[in-house]
């Protein structure tokens, strides 16, 4: 909420996945809905971009109607 509005906001983060993760995430279809969880972490260094370290994936798809 800002000045007593709602208010969306959007952001793009790259994620890096690897092993099974990375698999799962290949296989998945564009569009599918997912749940990711990890860590937030610098690209490198001495970069000011975010990366999503994924842990663990959790496909949605289906799951909205019990």
């Amino acid at each position: 909420m800002e000045a007593r509005q709602e208010r969306q906001a959007y952001c793009e983060i790259p994620v890096l996945a690897l092993g099974n993760q990375a698999n799962l995430l290949a296989a998945a279809a564009i569009g599918v809905e997912l749940q990711l969880t990890g860590f937030l972490a610098a690209k490198s260094r001495n970069s000011k971009m975010l990366v999503l370290h994924v842990q663990t994936i959790e496909f949605l798809e289906g799951t909205q109607n019990g």
